[in-house]
C-alpha cells in the first residue's frame, strides 16, 4: 500500500534528478506534498468555440475542425511550419517553430481534428503557437449542430466569453494526457511551475500527469482528517473524495465541493491553532493587575490633554484599562488610521502603568519614528514629574551606561526605543507594559525577548496604522483581541486626492508653487532611486534636478535609502523645523514623518505602488488644519487594473476600506508586512481575499470546540489533535503571533 510519507523519488516517473528539482523548487519532497500541491486553476475541456468568435485576447480555446493546408515560413533560426485550420467559420493559422517535421509526418489535410490552445495576433492575424493537437472520431460539427461523443459528452459551441476558463471550483479522479479524447478528461489542471522547472521537462503537464499517476496508485481511500460531526454539519465531501476532485474533476459542481472542503479544512486548523494557543496561553501566564487609575493619568487628562478626545479613542482606552484590571495578561492589537492618536492612547494606557507602579517600554522600527515618539511624549508631558528617555543603536558610552542603570532602578518610567532595547542587558526594575508599533515589522522571536524582562509577563499592546482587512487579522492575528480607532481628531480636514498625468507637468507645478507661497511645505516621492536601463520610471535623482530648476528659490532636502542614517536624520530633520521647503524622497518616507506644515503630497509613477503604500504615504500630509492635497502622478497608459487602483485612492481616504479593495485586487500575499506571521502564507488552497465567509464558519466552528471545558478527552476530538500534531510535523509554520 502506497504511504503519504513515502519519497517522491520513489514515485513512478519522478526518479532522484527530478525529486531534487521538485524539492528545491517547490518543497516537495514526499507523495503527500504532491498530493497537497493542488492546481492554481482548472481548465474547461467540455466546450468549443467558433474560429468565428476568436479575438487575440483569450486565455485558451478548443476548436474542432480541419487543416486545409500546410506552409513552411522562413529559413534557419526563422523558419516555421503553419497550418491553416477551418471549421467552417472561419479560418485559422496553427504555428509551430519547433518539431515542424514531426507535425507535417503525422498530421493530415482534410481530417478532424481537436485543437487546443491559446490564441495570439500577430500582424492582423490570429494564430495559434504550438497547440495541442489530436484525432477526432467525429467530423466538424456544421453551423448549430451539436454532435454527441460517447453517452454524455457534447459538443457544445460556446461564444467567447471570458469567463469560460475561469478557476471551476470541483471532485474527481482522471487522467490527463490529451491522447485518451477530449472526453476523458473535460477538466484540465494547471499547475505552478517555476522556469527552471520548465526548462527541465517539469512542466504543468508533467505534474499533472505525475498526480494522474500517484491517483491511480491509491487503492485505498485517503483516511479522514475531519471528526464525522463537522463533515455532517457543514455538507463536506469525505477527504478522499475532495483530494481525486481537485486534480481531475468530474464537473464543475464536483471542483465547487472539493475546494470548499479542503478550504474549510485548511481554515479550520489555521483557527483552531491560534484559538487553543490563545487559550493555553490565558492559562499559563496571569497578567499584572493594575486595579486604579491614579494621579499622573487624572493630572495629564484634566489638565495636560492636547485635545479632546474623540469617541473611539475613549473607547479604546475603556477596552484596555478592562484587560489591565483583569488578572489576565493583555494582548491587544490596536488599529487606527494614519493620524488617528494612535499615540496619545499609548501615552494614556503607560500612566496607567505608572500609576500602579509600574514602567513601560515603547518599541518602533526604526531611529526616525522612535524619536518621533520620544518627541511627541516628551512635549505632552512637560509639566509633569515623568522622566522619558530614548535607547537606540547610537546610544553609547557613559550616557548608555547610566540610561541603564536609571531604568533599573526605576528612574526612568517610559523608554522609547528600536529593537535595541531587547538586548539582554537591558533590563527594568518592573516592566509593565510593552507597546509595539507597526508591530509587522517585528519578528515573533524579537517581540517575545520583551516579555521575559519582567517574572510576570507584561501587558502587551501592539499598534499597527495599516489597516487591516477583517479576514486577514482572524488569520494573522486570531489570538489578539482587537481594538480600532475609526475616527480623525476633531478639526483635520480630510485630504483630497487628485489623479494627474505626467504630461501636465506646467499645472502641477503651478499647484505646488501656490502652496508653497501660502507657506506650506511639499513632498515629492519617486520610486526609484537612479535610473533603470529595465524600468521606465521616474528617478530620484533625476526628479532632484529637474525640481531644482522648477523651484529655483527654494530650498530642497533630499532623502533615500542609501543615505548614511545620520545624513538621512540631518535632512528630515531640516524638512521638520520650516528649513527646507520641497522634500525629494523615496518611500523611506512612509513612517516616521510628522509635519504638520507639510500639505502637498505629489507621488511620481503612482502606478507603480500598492494602495496600501499609496494610503500611508498620503498619510504623511494633512497632519495640520489646513486642507492638504495628495497628487498622483501617472503615465497616460495604464491597464484596467491600475486605473481602478488610482480611482479607489481618489475615491475615499477611508484606510479600512482601501485595505480591503488592496486584499481583494492583490491577495494577501503581497500585503506589505504580512510576511512576518508566515501564517497566511501556509495556506495551499484557501485565498483570504476571497474566502471570508469560509473563514468565519471555520473560525466559528474551532471556537465552539475550544469553548468546551472538556475538548480534550472528548473521543470524537481526537482526529482534531492527531491532525495538529502532524501538521506541526509538517511545513504548516505554527508560529505563534503576539
Amino acid at each position: 500500500m502506497l504511504r503519504l510519507d513515502q519519497d517522491i523519488k520513489y514515485l513512478q516517473g519522478v526518479g532522484p534528478h527530478r525529486a531534487d528539482m521538485l524539492r528545491k523548487e517547490l518543497d516537495i519532497k514526499t507523495v503527500g506534498d504532491l498530493l497537497e500541491f493542488y492546481p492554481y486553476r482548472h481548465i474547461d475541456r467540455s466546450h468549443f468555440y467558433r474560429i468565428s468568435d476568436i479575438n487575440g485576447n483569450m486565455p485558451y480555446v478548443q476548436l474542432i475542425g480541419e487543416i486545409l493546408s500546410f506552409e513552411g515560413v522562413g529559413e534557419g533560426r526563422k523558419k516555421r511550419l503553419i497550418a491553416h485550420f477551418s471549421d467552417g467559420t472561419g479560418v485559422i493559422d496553427l504555428v509551430w517553430f519547433q518539431g515542424t517535421k514531426y507535425i507535417s509526418q503525422n498530421y493530415d489535410c482534410h481530417k478532424p481534428y481537436i485543437v487546443f490552445g491559446k490564441p495570439q495576433l500577430f500582424k492582423g492575424r490570429i494564430n495559434v503557437p504550438h497547440p495541442e493537437l489530436e484525432a477526432s472520431p467525429l467530423p466538424p460539427p456544421k453551423e448549430g449542430e451539436n454532435h454527441q461523443r460517447g453517452e454524455n459528452i457534447k459538443y457544445s459551441f460556446v461564444p467567447s466569453t471570458p469567463s469560460l476558463f475561469a478557476e471551476a471550483p470541483a471532485t474527481s479522479v482522471g487522467t490527463p494526457p490529451l491522447s485518451e479524447g477530449a472526453g476523458g478528461r473535460l477538466f484540465r489542471p494547471i499547475y505552478h511551475t517555476s522556469e527552471t522547472m520548465k526548462k527541465r521537462g517539469l512542466n504543468s503537464s508533467m505534474i499533472a500527469k505525475l498526480t494522474a499517476t500517484l491517483l491511480k496508485m491509491l487503492d485505498q481511500p485517503l483516511a479522514e482528517t475531519l471528526p464525522d460531526y463537522l463533515i455532517q454539519r457543514y455538507h463536506l465531501v469525505s477527504r478522499d473524495e475532495a483530494m481525486r476532485q481537485i486534480h481531475y474533476p468530474t464537473s464543475a459542481d464536483s471542483l465547487r465541493r472539493a475546494q470548499a472542503r479542503l478550504k474549510f479544512e485548511e481554515l479550520f486548523y489555521v483557527q483552531l491553532n491560534i484559538i487553543r494557543y490563545a487559550r493555553d496561553r490565558a492559562r499559563k501566564y496571569r497578567g499584572l493587575v493594575f486595579p486604579r487609575v491614579g494621579t499622573m493619568f487624572n493630572d495629564f487628562f484634566f489638565h495636560h490633554l492636547p485635545f479632546q478626545l474623540t469617541g473611539a479613542q475613549k473607547r479604546v482606552i475603556k477596552e484596555i484599562r478592562a484587560d489591565m484590571g483583569s488578572g489576565r495578561q493583555m494582548n491587544r492589537l490596536l488599529q487606527g488610521d494614519v493620524g488617528s492618536g494612535k499615540t496619545l492612547v499609548a501615552l494614556m494606557c503607560a500612566l496607567i502603568a505608572i500609576d500602579n507602579s509600574y514602567q513601560t517600554c515603547i518599541m518602533a522600527p526604526t531611529e526616525i519614528l522612535a524619536e518621533q515618539h520620544l518627541e511627541t511624549l516628551q512635549r505632552m508631558l512637560k509639566d509633569m514629574p515623568l522622566r522619558v528617555e530614548l535607547l537606540t543603536g547610537t546610544v553609547k558610552g557613559k550616557r548608555r551606561e547610566k540610561l541603564l542603570n536609571d531604568l533599573l532602578t526605576g528612574d526612568i518610567h517610559i523608554l522609547v526605543g528600536t529593537h535595541a532595547v531587547i538586548e539582554e542587558n537591558v533590563q527594568f526594575a518592573r516592566l509593565g507594559l510593552v507597546i509595539i508599533d507597526e508591530q509587522h515589522r517585528f519578528g515573533v522571536a524579537q517581540r517575545a525577548k520583551l516579555w521575559q524582562k519582567n517574572v510576570v509577563p507584561p501587558h502587551v499592546l501592539v499598534m499597527t496604522a495599516t489597516p487591516i482587512p477583517r479576514t486577514l487579522a482572524m488569520t494573522l492575528y486570531g489570538d489578539l483581541d482587537v481594538s480600532v480607532i475609526d475616527e480623525l481628531p476633531p478639526g483635520r480636514k480630510p485630504i483630497q486626492t487628485i489623479h494627474q498625468y505626467d504630461r501636465h507637468r506646467l499645472s502641477l507645478n503651478k499647484g505646488i508653487r501656490r502652496q508653497i507661497d501660502l507657506g506650506r511645505q511639499v513632498y515629492i516621492v519617486y520610486p526609484l532611486i537612479k535610473e533603470s536601463e529595465k524600468m521606465d520610471l521616474k528617478n530620484l535623482e533625476d526628479g532632484y534636478e529637474q525640481v531644482k530648476l522648477d523651484f529655483p528659490d527654494c530650498s530642497i532636502s533630499k532623502v533615500h535609502g542609501q543615505m548614511k542614517p545620520a545624513e538621512k536624520d540631518a535632512e528630515m530633520q531640516r524638512f521638520a523645523n520650516g528649513e527646507t521647503q520641497i522634500l525629494v524622497a523615496t518611500t523611506v518616507i512612509e513612517v516616521g514623518v510628522n509635519v504638520p506644515n507639510a500639505s502637498v503630497m505629489v507621488i511620481e509613477n503612482a502606478e507603480r505602488f500598492g494602495l496600501s503604500q499609496l494610503h500611508q504615504l498620503r498619510g504623511r500630509v494633512g497632519r495640520g488644519a489646513d486642507q492638504s492635497f495628495c497628487i498622483l502622478v501617472t503615465k497616460y497608459n495604464l491597464s484596467e487594473d491600475t486605473r481602478r487602483r488610482i480611482q479607489i485612492m481618489v475615491d475615499t481616504t477611508d484606510g479600512f476600506e482601501i485595505a480591503e479593495q488592496d486584499l481583494q485586487l492583490r491577495g494577501p500575499g503581497d500585503l506589505e508586512g504580512t510576511q512576518q506571521s508566515g501564517m497566511a502564507f501556509d495556506l495551499k488552497i484557501a485565498n483570504l481575499a476571497k474566502d471570508g465567509i469560509l473563514l468565519q464558519m471555520a473560525r466559528d466552528a474551532a471556537q465552539e470546540i475550544i469553548d468546551d471545558e472538556n475538548c480534550e478527552q472528548n473521543p470524537l476530538n481526537q482526529i482534531l489533535w492527531q491532525r495538529l500534531y502532524e501538521l506541526r510535523k509538517t511545513n504548516i509554520n505554527w508560529g505563534s503571533i503576539s
